[in-house]
């Protein structure tokens, strides 16, 4: 029985329903229904003290229905949006006599001033920490240097560098926002760090500005200037302006990106760089659900070099994708290949393996955690091994399964199981106290319920016998599921006026698709149902 309904009900249930009105019903209509459920709910009428607070809260929620639904400019934002259109703030300020399209325009410019409120109290961090560890020991090992070394025989494993960065933004207002960042970084003993400062504006819907300023201790001052714009509805360009000063003085550098997409899945760039390793760059990159492929090629001093890279994405739950990419230039030639993979859920894992001359081999495992990042490049060897080779590709497969059966998959087990837990607590819960709220609303319904039988017996009318609600099965499987019919005798008998029992769309009695009510109604009468 929709009358049954408790406030975090309201949250999911139809106000319509809980007056037990059709959609289309009218302020006659409204009125009615409301009078008819006082007259049932009204403190007043019931003397026992958990009678009259049950009584009491749902007069309250059937006057806060009616409230909404006798009021034609809350009625019409109601019926668009529900209640949640009703909880945003500043319907108090906007003109009552709207249509239900100027309703919509409405709440969609609240909406996006709430937006810009929420918007206001996130600064979205973002984070790197990466530590370079050099395993050349592993492989690259002759035995004269460690003859009169005492313990040479256990490999060094060493940090040589390690960077770590920090980056938080500051909505200021809708259109600027403020970035703040650092860095920190250390190779072999020396290191440095930087702080920076951006403004960032957004021009129009086609473009926006950033302002930069920089320092550290490594380098001078910086100042730069970045401009986004859209061209077309395919073509943007991006330019950067920097003056780097430093004790050789100052360098000017100057990058501009021009990128057209050149079909739904694909983008071409163009690049040109001045300054400090000046070069030209162009590429293409395309971008589906199943693949994502790059080729790219640069002339520039001192780097000039070919790429072409792939990537596999499997269409799975864990997000699976494998990788490869040849890169070939002044510099020398290198391979890399790897997977990466969802561990949970914010939480992906990766590694891939880099072959190439002179660089040699290495190993880079990545996690990314939410918005933070952590990146461990391992360098194994400066020659092209086949040992290394073997090693670096299969080592993190046996980790990683190993990690996933032991380790990854009993936790996220664990976690499922006690989600799931936390579920049946709170249905148990729930279902409990709906269906003593549901008692509660039969018991304050039976003085009624009398005088409505007394009344139709003496006219010869429609009395309800029985009446159940739910699913109904066969006697062989009655027993079990007996919980799935209710007995709905009394809700409905309160609800015949003037031997007629009439059931709205709205109602809970009849939801559409759904289970249907059984009458069983006196034997001696004068009306049917």
């Amino acid at each position: 029985m929709a009358t049954a309904l408790s406030e975090e009900e309201l949250d999911n249930e139809d106000y319509y329903s809980l007056l037990n009105v059709r959609r289309e019903a009218s302020s006659e209509e409204l009125k009615a229904a409301y009078r008819r459920l006082c007259m049932l709910y009204h403190p007043d009428k019931h003397r026992d003290p958990e009678l009259k607070s049950q009584a009491e809260r749902l007069f309250n929620l059937v006057h806060q229905a009616y409230e909404v639904l006798s009021d034609p400019h809350t009625r019409a934002i109601y019926d668009i949006y529900g209640k949640r259109g009703l909880e945003m703030e500043g319907w108090e300020v906007v003109e009552r006599r709207r249509t239900p399209a100027e309703i919509r325009e409405e709440f969609e410019r609240l909406q996006r001033e709430r937006e810009e409120r929420r918007l206001q109290q996130r600064t979205n961090p973002k984070g790197t920490i990466s530590v370079g560890i050099d395993a050349t020991d592993l492989f690259d090992r002759y035995e004269e240097e460690y003859e009169d070394v005492s313990g040479s025989g256990f490999p060094q494993i060493e940090i040589n560098k390690m960077h770590i960065s920090q980056s938080i933004e500051a909505p200021l207002t809708a259109t600027d926002t403020a970035i703040l960042s650092g860095s920190l970084s250390t190779q072999n003993g020396n290191g440095g760090g930087s702080i920076n400062f951006a403004l960032r504006r957004v021009t129009s819907a086609k473009g926006w500005g950033e302002l930069e300023f920089g320092a550290g201790d490594l380098q001078g001052p910086l100042f730069g200037l970045k401009l986004f714009r859209n061209l077309t509805p395919r073509c943007f360009v991006t330019t950067n302006c920097a003056l780097q000063f430093s004790s050789r003085g100052i360098r000017p550098g100057l990058t501009t990106v021009l990128a057209r997409n050149l079909d739904k899945n694909t983008v071409g760039y163009l690049q040109w760089r001045w300054g400090i390793q000046s070069a030209m760059n162009t590429s293409i990159v395309r971008d589906t659900k199943t693949s994502h492929f790059t080729v790219a090629l640069q002339l520039g001093i001192p780097h000039s070099f070919a790429l072409i890279s792939y990537q596999h994405k499997f269409q799975d739950d864990d997000q699976t994708r494998v990788k490869g990419s040849l890169k070939a230039g002044f510099f020398g030639t290198v391979v890399e290949y790897g997977a990466e993979r969802k561990i949970s859920r914010h939480s992906v894992l990766g590694a891939a393996v880099s072959i190439g001359v002179p660089q040699g081999v290495s190993l880079k495992v990545k996690l990314n955690r939410a918005s933070q990042t952590y990146f461990f490049p391992i360098h194994l060897t400066d020659q092209l091994l086949p040992s290394a080779v073997f090693y670096a590709t299969v080592g993190p497969l046996v980790v990683y399964f190993a990690m996933h059966r032991l380790i990854i998959k009993p936790y996220l087990r664990a976690q499922k199981e006690k989600e799931l837990e936390k579920q049946r607590e709170s249905t148990a819960t729930d279902i409990l106290q709906k269906k003593q709220e549901a008692e509660a609303a039969v018991r304050l319904m039976q003085e009624s319920v009398r005088r409505i039988i007394e009344a139709e017996e003496s006219r010869m009318g429609l009395i309800i016998v029985n009446a159940w609600y739910g699913k109904f099965v066969n006697d062989k499987s009655k027993k079990s599921e007996k919980v799935k019919v209710i007995d709905v005798t009394v809700p409905l008998q309160c609800l015949v006026k003037d031997s007629k029992l009439i059931l709205t769309e709205a109602s809970k009695a009849a939801p559409k698709g759904k289970s249907r009510p059984f009458f069983h109604t006196s034997p001696s009468g004068g009306s049917r149902q």
